[in-house]
């Protein structure tokens, strides 16, 4: 089956910096694709040039079977893309900002409200409100509204829950799963680590390259190391001292705890005894499951 994208062997800079530097990959009909990786990585170099708004320096991208450089016109057609940053018109309405881009692709709101129904009528309420006074949740929905009110094959989604509270973080990746459901392929990027596991692959990505690409199944359970989850009265002395622990592979906080990677396995009383040793207080150790940015941090070494 032809891929939906596919990416060879691509390279971008920006006067000195490489923003992407020789990817290659393929994001497969129906599926869920996440670009996983924090800013400046080189996702939105990437998302630009498979929505033919940036020309690569060199390799090739193919799109919908189109290539994204000669057959650009063809493939706005067919997609669907909500950038990084709200860029919907803010003095218009929710209403308007719906017409207006229905009509660009030559539809009304009226002949494909059953693609959008579910997300739009939450926003109809707020049908007359100005986009710009919209809550951020509200804003996302209105964006990804306009992005596939005319039926797009294809949905590209940079980052689009950052800066968004975490229920409408959820809700978004519950409206996206339906949307995959109609057979619409996603190719998503975020920088948040723990929405990888809603996607059928993920890419982990880091200064222009990709150091990982596999199933969020198939990540972690590559992830072979022992790890411990630590934590005691001083937090910030804790890591310090933790990274002098003689079998200490890796140290970095994790939420409430810092999340430990040792050379072997180590028995938790000995890191227990360690702690006390270096007079620290309240101190919890146990074991811990990998998490995606467990990996991300090990594939950084």
């Amino acid at each position: 089956m032809q891929p939906t994208i596919k990416i060879s062997n691509i390279r971008k800079s920006f006067g000195t910096v490489e923003a992407l530097d020789d990817i290659s990959l393929e994001v497969r009909p129906g599926e869920i694709f996440g670009l996983i990786g924090p800013d400046g990585a080189g996702k939105t170099t990437l998302f630009r040039i498979v929505a033919t708004l940036l020309l690569p320096d060199a390799g090739t991208a193919t799109v919908l079977g189109f290539d994204a450089v000669k057959d650009y016109a063809q493939i706005r057609r067919r997609l669907g893309y909500m950038p990084g940053r709200f860029s919907l018109y803010q003095d218009l309405t929710v209403r308007e900002n719906m017409e207006f881009f229905a009509a660009i692709f030559g539809t009304t709101v009226e002949e494909n409200y059953h693609l959008v129904k579910e997300i739009y009528s939450q926003l109809e309420p707020f049908k007359n409100r100005r986009a710009g006074a919209l809550s951020g949740g509200m804003k996302q929905k209105l964006a990804l509204s306009c992005a596939l009110i005319h039926e797009p094959e294809l949905l590209l989604l940079d980052e689009p829950t950052t800066g968004v509270d975490a229920v409408s973080r959820r809700e978004f990746w519950e409206m996206l799963s339906r949307i995959k459901a109609r057979g619409i392929t996603i190719f998503v990027s975020t920088p948040y680590m723990d929405e990888a596991s809603r996607c059928d692959r993920i890419a982990l990505m880091q200064k222009g390259k990709i150091l990982s690409l596999d199933t969020p199944q198939g990540l972690l359970a590559g992830f072979k190391k022992p790890l411990l989850a630590v934590r005691s009265a001083n937090m910030y002395r804790l890591i310090l001292d933790l990274r002098d622990f003689a079998w200490t592979d890796t140290a970095f906080p994790f939420g409430e705890y810092l999340h430990l990677t040792t050379l072997q396995p180590v028995p938790e009383e000995a890191v227990v005894d360690f702690l006390k040793e270096k007079g620290h207080e309240k101190i919890e150790v146990k074991q811990a499951a990998a998490t995606v940015e467990d990996c991300f941090m090990d594939l950084m070494q």
